[in-house]
């Protein structure tokens, strides 16, 4: 984990800071090994790469609750001390992630002396170049209204890692608490998916990957997509468009493609192939009226939808909010309109909802400079990853803006468990509320 303690985390933030790791120490096992570095002007680690024993655990919170905040904000050094960590390894555990959070801007390494390049921030031993083994992932957390959204999302991507907004500072153990309930079930490492196409006729046109890297070869006749790793009842979906040549004569069937997957078992280390069934398509003489698969519209819906978010996000940043609204507006229809839409799909409801919220959030200027881009931002990475991550504002504290700045229809059944153990022992522990002095009747203050 790196953490933020720079001067603006003094106070309150800093106490629950504090409190959301010792929630991830308590919730990890005794295989699992914790390092904490901490940065403000300089970094340095706080704990070695240690196993979560009981003395471990408890020589971590420990730590953990001797941190005080002073200091600018240095993420980029804090991210160099924890390659250092990860490089430094002598054991080396089957999974490896980093945890990142921030409440304010670098003001060392992205920036310093040259025009801003958030990339600048990350070593290069983490850095993914899209070939071979991926490096350990960075899952970024902003903190509060006042974080660098951009710098923190640039990070996520450019490591395979989420990027979450945290805008309710109340929440940030629940963050914590999503996330590491999929690290700790990590499934299947190194996945690859490959496609290759069946009639001499059938081109592959283009394949909708996401963040995933994808690459077409022998003449568009095949495809391959690189996944990496998944937790425990996660799914990825890609759309892959066609090209089908006509049929010839009395051809009842036109083959399309077959699907093959590659993986590494996260728990024996056993590699692992799996067939996939035969794609094909029907050629009736005559075709009478034919159900569009709900699936594969659910997933064209969602793939345009996300690609306008991007498309408004970058018209804000040029200024041009109502254009960014506009766009918003559009899509929004489109998707009212579309079969699961008028069906009325859960998946296609949540994605309306926040069409709607980032509408809100797009067309005022303040608004977007302040909370906006990083909503955008964290939903467009947790679209693009098809994993949950987005916003954590009121989303576990209903109220009247329930569906607040937040992507998360990816939650998978450890995660939504792991949160509702978080909000359990924060409800536990919290201070009792002083009972509002009644007013006797017939009197005001």
């Amino acid at each position: 984990m790196v953490l933020d303690v720079s001067g603006s985390m003094r106070g309150h933030k800093l106490e629950l800071l504090k409190q959301a790791v010792g929630f991830v120490i308590d919730n990890l096992g005794p295989a699992d090994r914790l390092s904490v570095v901490f940065f403000s002007d300089q970094a340095s680690r706080l704990i070695r790469l240690v196993r979560m024993s009981g003395q471990g655990k408890a020589d971590a919170k420990r730590a953990v609750q001797s941190l005080v905040a002073r200091g600018g904000t240095n993420i980029g050094e804090g991210l160099r001390v924890a390659a250092q960590v990860l490089d430094d390894r002598r054991h080396r555990n089957a999974v490896a992630s980093i945890m990142l959070l921030s409440d304010g801007r670098d003001a060392f390494t992205a920036g310093r002396n040259r025009p801003t390049n958030y990339i600048n921030l990350v070593p290069s031993s983490l850095t993914y170049n899209g070939s071979g083994n991926r490096t350990p992932v960075v899952h970024t957390f902003g903190f509060g209204a006042d974080h660098d959204a951009a710098a923190m999302h640039t990070v996520a991507e450019s490591t395979g890692g989420t990027f979450s907004f945290v805008e309710d500072e109340a929440v940030v153990q629940d963050s914590f608490a999503q996330c590491i309930g999929g690290l700790l079930t990590v499934a299947v490492q190194e996945a690859r998916i490959e496609v290759t196409c069946l009639h001499p006729g059938v081109r592959v046109r283009e394949v909708k990957s996401g963040r995933y890297d994808n690459r077409l070869y022998d003449g568009g006749r095949a495809v391959s997509v690189v996944v990496g790793e998944l937790y425990a009842d996660e799914e990825r979906r890609f759309l892959i468009f066609v090209d089908v040549p006509a049929a010839a004569g009395d051809e009842g069937v036109t083959g399309l493609v077959k699907l093959g997957c590659t993986y590494r078992d996260a728990a024996t280390g056993q590699a692992a192939n799996v067939a996939g069934d035969d794609a094909v398509v029907q050629r009736p003489v005559e075709v009478t009226d034919v159900e569009p698969s709900m699936e594969v519209e659910r997933e064209r819906v969602r793939v345009a939808a996300t690609e306008d978010m991007a498309a408004a996000s970058e018209a804000a940043d040029r200024g041009e909010h109502a254009n960014g609204a506009r766009i918003l507006r559009s899509r929004l229809q489109v998707v009212q309109r579309s079969a699961p839409g008028t069906a009325g799909d859960a998946t296609c409801t949540a994605l309306m909802d926040e069409l709607r919220e980032l509408i809100a959030r797009v067309e005022d200027r303040r608004e977007y400079q302040t909370t906006g881009r990083a909503c955008f931002l964290s939903g467009m990475s947790s679209h693009g990853q098809q994993r949950a991550g987005g916003s954590l504002g009121l989303l576990f504290q209903g109220g009247a803006r329930k569906s607040r700045c937040k992507s998360q229809a990816y939650l998978i059944p450890v995660m939504e468990k792991m949160v509702k153990r978080s909000r359990e022992q924060r409800k536990a522990t919290a201070p009792p509320q002083t009972p509002k002095r009644q007013q006797p009747e017939g009197q005001s203050e």
